[in-house]
């Protein structure tokens, strides 16, 4: 039943920078792949109440309100439970990889005023509910036993009775005003619990939790209008990023959907080529050159592993291989009732030709502003230049992975350009040496948009060659600098946007009915990403105050904690895979690009007015 299911955005995260949890406003843990992030799931009832698996902790209260927030610069989670009979919270994180070289959980719960009865139930259901497993109670820890093909082991260790019933752990406790009950939950290889005094462990991981993420974000160097906004957002990718890969996930969820009753429902707990470049500019942007020489390695291995050119995948999984299978889980009813459920994603084959521009643009920043990169690597990136030389010109699938067959796409087509154009300007700067072919084909293919993708009757750019619709992936032409933002072609291209795609502040990413067909049933709602995309284009074509008020009007359609999935419904609802790294990226572009917009504007003022 769909009233049984929470709101997307009625969810905070923790993690541990190996995989993430989602905790509802309710004190339930509700999703979580384990141990990793592409990892089967062993908490899934976000996607199925009944089978999917949950943590729940709850008082036992009939009138109470429940409040949600991350101690400051931290991702540490505090959910609050107010009342007249009195006031309780539970404290989530996970100790980071970099702390503690475990896969763990931890749970607090403290009565703060007056006394509280709770009940606590973990049910964890392995390998996305398909495998059995044995629920072993011994010297007040549970173990879990999974018996599939790859068995998994965990134990529930606490400071109260912990009692077995079937496959379950229940435990009813009560709590006087400074109380607490501590809960465990750790992989092991080992039947006996390797943690002996859980109040003292939980005490030392807290702390020292709470310090590594204050120590993390002190790193970052912005400190203007939105720092508080900003900061989270870094929190937030961070948290998606692998410590052992240096790789971020689009989003640690899969199948949540884009639309109520649809079937949209993708996984995206996998890394992007195509989020290399946003990714790249977002961390050097802060001064978190450490991450952005991690994920530019990790990005360096695929190139080096692929075999030979053309092979460069669309996304990969965190450790780079590409073991995407789609499959569907038929025995999930999917969130609220919306199926197919699936893992795993049949993209990852498709050819699209843009993901040689975003690499080339993260290489690109990255050499200019963080490190030099090796000629090892400049030699691979050529092999995949040469190849894109010969075939920039095919139909492809594009950056919204269509099924619905293969067209020419704009955003294909500028972001081949992208490919030749870093690509140069790198060789340009070292100097490495490249061949006179890459500037003609980097000319043609300028010439190619100009003169294919501009339709004079409607006054903008459109989707693909021969359509007469326009897409939101153009609002990245200025962005990247293949166009001024202040071009009168430009600016009637963004226009057209507006009339087409945006309702308010809120864009579309297309427009189903008038676009490409995509292969697929339903609506969407409105993509968040191309809102902040929307506004930085706003800011550089001159529209300063306009894109302040969208900007600004964005930030409120966050949920309590900051957190962005990646659509919008009607009602403001959050929609798709939650929370959307490609979001908080965009996110942090705008408010960069806003912010430096806003003080030299003021700059201007003061000085015209001396």
């Amino acid at each position: 039943m769909a009233q049984n299911y929470q709101p997307i955005e009625n969810y905070g995260v923790i993690g541990d920078l190996n995989t993430i949890a989602l905790v509802g406003l309710n004190g339930s843990i509700d999703f979580m792949c384990f141990p990793n992030f592409d990892s089967p799931s062993i908490f899934a009832s976000l996607l199925d109440y009944e089978k999917g698996g949950s943590f729940t902790i709850c008082p036992h209260l009939h009138d109470f309100n429940t409040k949600q927030l991350y101690l400051p610069d931290t991702n540490v989670l505090l959910t609050r439970f107010l009342s007249e009979q009195g006031v309780s919270e539970i404290t989530d994180f996970m100790p980071v990889e970099e702390l503690y070289k475990g896969h763990i959980l931890i749970r607090r719960v403290t009565c703060v005023r007056g006394e509280m009865k709770f009940s606590m139930q973990c049910r964890p259901r392995f390998n996305y509910a398909r495998d059995k497993h044995q629920t072993i109670s011994s010297n007040n820890h549970i173990l879990f036993k999974s018996e599939g093909e790859k068995p998994l082991h965990i134990l529930l260790k606490s400071n109260v009775p912990l009692n077995k019933t079937d496959d379950d752990a229940l435990a009813e406790f009560t709590l006087k005003e400074g109380e607490q009950a501590n809960f465990i939950l750790e992989l092991t290889e080992e039947d006996a619990p390797s943690i002996t005094n859980p109040e003292d462990f939980v005490d030392k991981n807290l702390y020292e939790t709470i310090n590594y993420w204050k120590d993390w974000i002190s790193i970052c160097n912005y400190n203007g209008r939105y720092t508080d906004i900003v900061n989270r957002s870094a929190l937030i990718l961070k948290l998606m990023t692998s410590f052992k890969y240096g790789s971020m996930v689009a989003a640690p969820t899969f199948s949540l959907p884009e639309w109520l009753g649809g079937e949209r429902n993708w996984d995206y707990r996998y890394t992007w080529i195509r989020d290399a470049s946003f990714t790249i500019y977002s961390l050097l942007s802060l001064g978190y050159t450490k991450e952005a020489t991690k994920f530019i390695q990790w990005v360096e291995k695929q190139c080096q592993d692929i075999g030979h050119a053309g092979y460069l995948g669309l996304m990969y999984k965190l450790d780079g291989t590409v073991d995407l299978k789609e499959e569907t889980l038929s025995h999930f009813e999917g969130y609220k009732g919306t199926g197919p459920v699936r893992i795993g994603n049949a993209a990852y084959d498709q050819l699209q030709l843009d993901i040689y521009g975003e690499l080339m643009d993260a290489v690109y920043l990255y050499n200019k502003y963080g490190e030099p990169i090796s000629y090892d690597f400049w030699l691979a990136l050529g092999k995949q230049i040469d190849w894109l030389c010969d075939n920039w010109n095919q139909p492809d699938e594009g950056i919204w992975e269509v099924r619905g067959g293969r067209q020419k796409f704009l955003y294909s087509r500028f972001m081949c350009w992208v490919a030749l154009e870093r690509i140069i300007r790198i060789g340009e700067s070292r100097p490495f040496p490249y061949p006179q072919k890459w500037k003609e084909v980097r000319d043609e293919i300028y010439t190619s948009i100009w003169k294919n993708f501009w339709n004079e009757e409607k006054q903008c750019f459109v989707q693909f060659e021969g359509s007469d619709s326009v897409d939101a992936a153009t609002l990245l032409m200025p962005l990247i600098r293949f166009i001024n933002s202040k071009d009168p072609k430009w600016l009637s291209t963004l226009k057209a946007i507006e009339e087409d795609l945006v309702s308010d502040s809120l864009v579309y990413r297309y427009r189903p009915d008038k676009s490409a067909p995509d292969g697929l049933k339903g609506e969407e709602g409105t993509f968040s990403m191309c809102t902040f995309w929307y506004v930085e284009c706003l800011s550089r074509s001159g529209q300063l105050q306009k894109a302040r008020l969208y900007f600004e009007k964005m930030l409120g359609y966050a949920n309590h904690l900051g957190l962005y999935a990646e659509m919008l419904g009607f009602k403001g609802e959050h929609l798709g895979n939650f929370p959307q790294a490609f979001t908080h990226l965009g996110l942090i572009s705008a408010a960069l690009n806003l912010d430096k917009q806003l003080n030299d504007q003021r700059n201007q003022d003061i000085s015209s007015s001396v």
